[in-house]
């Protein structure tokens, strides 16, 4: 009889298969994984999921933003079971995209959305989402749209210090090996057979509210309220939460809130620095955040927190936020004309990244990211601002970019700051 080699504990990772093949080639450990029930464990299960991967770093399941620029900042993707929140640009112009982003991957891949919105009808939210590029024509298209606005190869040589030529590079293009996330045309909107073919269900304020309601003190207000009661059928009634098991093959939740907090939805911290309601919202946080963690759902919010009034709301909301990454548009201030900021629309700023499976809150410690808006696509660069011996760059514009220097960080701009110590 032939031996076949045991072992008494196995501290490989969730998922790993430990084993030893006898004659029959059967194995004499079976495939573990996280809650796993015989032969089935759930992390097989999860990893199933169309549109989603685990995370490589702790096994956390993942879904795209619509972005890959965004994911590969988040450390692969959004987390199921978080929040993202988005802060709005000053004019409301380029944090609207993330948000179509989201919705449109969740389209691509089967997902159920839940659309909610006090300005707009969510259904005409959908009609406005950008097409996807799932074919052939899609490296094309990419490679189309660079060409119309790039610059010659011999100039950014020659304007880009030397150092920015180490750093890693950010993922602009379609890479052909990678199935996860998808690109989009903003040139083009979806086609409508996609939006028929997808469940989505819809929340639009303005139809909700009752004249009749009356909002108890110290309460939810009326908006919120409704928007979570609507959020918490939509999970237990379709089986996202795990305690009603899903009858046919699992899906992802994808929650989008738009302009959550703007006086819309009915509270006042954007219209008064002491409010009647300063603890509505972060409570509304505070029980979605629940509600996502025991389920199957991902929610992205976009909020103009430049328009909040009281800076210890926009504390509170950040600490209930796993991600939370800020849009500042150079519109309508002095780097809209400054040539320095020429090929750039504006700055993405990474205030918080999730903190799963630890106690403390991590913040990202790239701090040189920029956005432009082209043609057809929404692309998320490394800040790269010419050097000091530029002849392009006036006196003005040298001190306006060793300030830039300062507040972006050690690895944008350092010759121009004239630095030539360190500080401990």
């Amino acid at each position: 009889m032939a031996a076949v080699a045991t072992c008494g504990t196995c501290t490989g990772s969730p998922g790993s298969t430990v084993a030893a093949a006898s004659k029959n080639n059967v194995t004499s450990f079976q495939r573990r994984g996280p809650r796993a029930s015989g032969s089935d464990s759930g992390y097989s299960r999860l990893v199933s999921i169309a549109g989603t991967r685990p995370s490589v770093r702790n096994g956390q399941l993942l879904v795209s933003t619509g972005l890959p620029a965004l994911d590969q900042l988040l450390g692969g993707g959004l987390a199921v079971g978080t929040v993202l929140l988005i802060e709005e640009d000053k004019y409301n112009i380029y944090s609207p995209l993330l948000f179509k982003y989201f919705l449109a991957e969740g389209i691509v891949n089967g997902h159920t959305l839940l659309v909610a919105s006090a300005k707009e009808d969510p259904a005409d939210i959908l009609q406005e989402l950008p097409a996807p590029l799932l074919d052939d024509n899609c490296k094309k298209e990419f490679d189309e749209d660079v060409h119309n606005h790039k610059t010659p190869e011999s100039n950014i040589k020659m304007k880009i210090a030397w150092r920015y030529q180490l750093l890693p590079k950010m993922e602009a293009g379609p890479v052909s090996s990678s199935r996860f996330g998808h690109y989009y045309d903003l040139s083009k909107r979806i086609p409508q057979e996609l939006i028929e073919a997808s469940k989505w269900h819809r929340f639009f304020l303005p139809e909700k509210i009752s004249s009749t309601f009356n909002v108890e003190p110290c309460s939810l207000t009326h908006g919120y309220k409704r928007l979570l009661q609507f959020i918490q059928n939509i999970i237990y009634e379709e089986g996202f939460d795990g305690s009603n098991p899903q009858k046919k093959q699992k899906n992802i939740l994808r929650i989008g809130i738009q302009s959550l907090g703007s006086p819309l939805w009915g509270d006042d911290i954007c219209c008064t620095e002491n409010c009647d309601n300063s603890h509505s919202l972060t409570k509304f946080l505070y029980i979605l955040r629940g509600l996502l963690r025991a389920s199957l759902s991902a929610c992205i919010i976009t909020m103009p927190t430049h328009l909040i009034q009281n800076k210890a709301i926009i504390a509170r909301v950040t600490n209930l936020s796993d991600i939370v990454v800020g849009l500042e548009s150079f519109i309508g201030s002095e780097r809209e004309t400054n040539p320095l900021y020429k090929d750039y629309h504006g700055l993405i700023h990474i205030r918080q990244i999730p903190r799963l499976n630890n106690l403390i809150c991590d913040v990202s410690d790239v701090k040189d990211l920029a956005f432009k808006l082209k043609r057809k696509l929404f692309t998320i660069e490394r800040l790269h601002l010419p050097p000091d011996l530029s002849d392009t760059v006036s006196r003005s514009g040298k001190q306006d970019l060793a300030e830039s220097a300062k507040l972006l960080g050690p690895g944008c701009g350092m010759m121009a700051g004239g630095e030539k110590h360190l500080d401990f």
